[in-house]
C-alpha cells in the first residue's frame, strides 16, 4: 500500500520532467540518438553503480530487462537494445526500492545528511545539495540548471502530495534512477563536435572497472585533463593501478567466455550428484581467478592460459578434479607435469557449460571454442536435422560419443560445420558432463586425438600447446576487447586500427594490461561520438533486421 502514492508520484515526476527537460527524457520512447553512441547499462554496471554512490547495503530487487548477447558479446549488445515498455516498469519498481531505503530511517541521515529546517522550511536547500552530490554520480556528468532545478521543484511537489519531504526525495530519485540518463551511457558531441569529456571518463570508467566514473576521474573531466592524450594516459594508469581493474579484467572475461550463462546452470543429479548450482557458482570464480592471477597479478602472456597448470582451487572442488584440499578459502594449486589437466580448454566450469545436462557435447565444446576463442562464426544446426544417433548413449555398438558422431556425420549437409567443431570437442571428451576425468566411456577407452587447424594433437595438454601457439587464438582476444571496450562491431578503418593492436600485442609479449591500456587510451582519445549505427525499437527490445 505504501508503494502506490509513490508509484504515482514517480508516474508525475516523469511528465513533470518531460516538460521540463525535455533533453533529459529524448530517448526514453525510441531509438539511439542520431548523433551519439548510445548504451544501455548491464544488470552488474546498474547494481555497481548504486553501491558506489549509496552503499552496498541498499538492495537492489527487482528483475531487470535482459541482456542481448550479439556476436559472442554483452557489450555490444548493450549497442543494440533500448527498453520495453514492461521493462521500464521493472526498472521503476527497482528504483523506487532504492529511492525508498536511501531515504529511510537507517539510511537518510548518511546519504541525505540534511532536512527541512528554521533556515530551510520548504527543504528546497537540502534537495538541492543532496542532487548536487548524487546527480553527477547517478548521470556520469554534472546537473544542467534546469535538471537541477526540475528535480528539485519535483521534489518539493511530490513532498506536498505525499505529505513528507522524505517522500517527496524518494519520488523524486525514483525518477532519476528511471531517467534514460542512468539507464544509458549517451554520447553527444560538444559544441565543438568533439566527443564530451565525460562521455570520455565512462568509456574508461566501464572499460576498466565496469563501474561509472568515481569522484576523481569526474573531477579530471570538469578540468581538463582528459582532452589531452597525457592526460587520458595518467587517468588509465591510475584506474588500472588500482584493485578494481580486477573487477574490469574480470568483467571482460565473463562476457568473452560466457560465464553468465554458468548463473543456475543445472546437471542430472542422478548422473552427476555431485554437482549443484553452488559448485556451478565456484567453478565460474575459479576460472576468473585463474585467469586474473596469470594475467593481472603476474601480468602474464596471455597465451599461457591455454597451458598453465596453476589453478584457483577450493576445497569443495576436489571431487570434480579428484584432488585432496585442506581449509576452506581460495588457493592456488599447481597440477604436476604429466597430469591431464592444464590450460583453460580443461577447466571444469568451461565443460560443464558446453555440456548437455547428462552427458558431454563435442559439438557443443568445439562451437563455443571455435566461437569465443578464435571469433569463427559456426551456423545453427537445419530445422530438421536429427541427433537420434547421437543421443542413444546407450547404443550397444557405438558406445563412445566419437563412434555416435561419425555415424551423425555419414550426413553431407551437417558435416560442414561438424568437421570444424567436433575434432576440438573430441579432443577434450577425456572430461564428463561436469569436468571429471575419465579414461573410458561405457567400458571403450577414449580416443581424444585429433587435428586442429591441421596440426595433429593426442589430448586436452596437447590441443592446449596448438591453441597457445596459433596466432588466430591471440588475435581473437584483441579483436573480442576491441569490441568490449567500443561496444560495436567493427566498420571500415576499425580493422586498421585492431590489426595494429594486434601487432602491438605480439611486440608487447601478449600481455592483456598492455593490450587494454592502449585500447582504453585509444578509445577515450577518439575525437569524436560514433554515429549510431541502428535504429532501435522500444516496443520489442530488438534491432530491428
Amino acid at each position: 500500500m505504501k508503494r502506490r502514492p509513490l508509484s504515482m508520484a514517480v508516474a508525475g515526476i516523469a511528465a513533470a520532467l518531460a516538460a521540463l527537460l525535455p533533453a533529459a527524457t529524448g530517448h526514453s520512447e525510441g531509438a539511439a540518438a542520431p548523433d551519439g553512441s548510445v548504451r544501455r547499462l548491464t544488470e552488474a554496471q546498474y547494481r555497481r553503480t548504486i553501491a558506489d554512490v549509496f552503499g552496498s547495503d541498499i538492495r537492489v530487487v527487482g528483475r531487470f530487462e535482459p541482456d542481448l548477447r550479439v556476436d559472442g558479446l554483452l557489450a555490444v549488445g548493450t549497442s543494440a537494445i533500448s527498453v520495453t515498455p514492461g521493462g521500464f516498469d521493472q526498472y521503476e519498481e527497482i528504483a523506487r526500492g532504492i529511492a525508498t531505503q536511501v531515504t529511510d530511517a537507517d539510511h537518510r541521515e548518511r546519504l541525505v545528511g540534511c532536512a527541512p529546517g528554521p533556515q530551510d522550511a520548504d527543504g528546497r536547500t537540502c534537495a538541492g545539495r543532496f542532487f548536487d552530490r548524487v546527480g553527477p554520480l547517478l548521470f556520469r556528468r554534472p546537473l544542467s540548471p534546469a535538471e537541477r532545478t526540475g528535480y528539485v521543484d519535483v521534489t518539493l511537489t511530490a513532498a506536498r502530495t505525499l505529505g513528507g519531504f522524505d517522500a517527496g526525495l524518494a519520488a523524486s530519485l525514483a525518477g532519476m534512477l528511471s531517467s534514460p540518463h542512468y539507464l544509458f551511457r549517451m554520447e553527444a558531441p560538444g559544441a565543438d563536435g568533439r566527443l564530451d569529456a565525460y562521455a570520455r571518463a565512462s568509456r574508461l570508467s566501464f572499460f576498466l572497472w565496469n563501474a561509472p566514473p568515481d569522484q576523481a576521474l569526474l573531477d579530471a573531466a570538469r578540468g581538463g585533463a582528459l582532452s589531452s592524450d597525457a592526460g587520458i594516459a595518467a587517468q588509465v594508469d591510475r584506474l588500472m593501478a588500482s584493485p578494481r581493474f580486477v573487477d574490469g579484467m574480470r568483467a571482460f572475461f565473463t562476457d568473452f567466455l560466457l560465464l553468465d550463462d554458468m548463473d543456475g546452470l543445472a546437471k542430472d543429479s542422478l548422473i552427476y550428484p555431485q554437482f549443484n548450482s553452488s559448485i556451478g557458482e565456484m567453478l565460474k570464480e575459479q576460472t576468473l581467478r585463474t585467469l586474473t592471477d596469470l594475467l593481472v597479478t603476474h601480468r602474464g602472456d596471455y597465451r599461457n592460459v591455454f597451458t598453465t597448470r596453476r589453478m584457483a582451487m577450493r576445497r569443495e572442488l576436489g571431487p570434480i578434479y579428484t584432488i585432496p584440499l585442506a581449509g576452506t578459502d581460495w588457493t592456488m594449486y599447481e597440477f604436476p607435469d604429466g597430469d591431464p589437466r592444464g590450460g583453460l580448454l580443461t577447466h571444469a566450469g568451461l565443460l560443464a557449460l558446453h555440456s548437455h545436462p547428462g552427458r558431454t557435447s563435442p559439438t557443443l565444446r568445439g562451437k563455443a571454442v571455435r566461437e569465443a576463442l578464435m571469433c569463427q562464426k559456426i551456423p545453427a544446426p537445419p530445422a530438421n536435422v536429427s541427433f537420434a544417433v547421437v543421443q542413444d548413449v546407450n547404443n550397444p555398438t557405438l558406445k563412445t560419443t566419437r563412434a555416435r558422431l561419425q555415424a551423425h556425420l555419414d550426413d553431407d549437409e551437417c558435416a560442414s560445420c561438424h568437421r570444424k567443431t567436433d575434432p576440438i570437442g573430441l579432443g577434450l571428451e577425456n572430461f564428463d558432463g561436469v569436468g571429471r576425468f575419465r579414461l573410458t566411456e561405457h567400458g571403450e577407452r577414449i580416443d581424444a586425438s585429433g587435428t586442429f587447424d591441421g596440426l595433429a594433437f593426442s589430448d586436452a595438454n596437447t590441443l592446449g600447446r596448438l591453441f597457445h601457439d596459433s596466432s588466430k587464438v591471440a588475435s581473437c582476444v584483441v579483436r573480442s576487447t576491441w569490441r568490449y571496450a567500443y561496444g560495436r562491431n567493427p566498420v571500415g578503418d576499425d580493422e586498421q586500427a585492431i590489426e595494429a593492436f594486434d601487432a602491438g600485442f605480439a611486440r608487447n609479449g601478449y600481455r592483456m594490461v598492455d593490450l587494454m591500456r592502449a585500447i582504453a587510451i585509444a578509445n577515450a582519445a577518439d575525437p569524436k561520438p560514433r554515429a549510431a549505427r541502428r535504429t532501435v525499437a522500444l516496443t520489442s527490445g530488438r534491432s530491428p533486421s
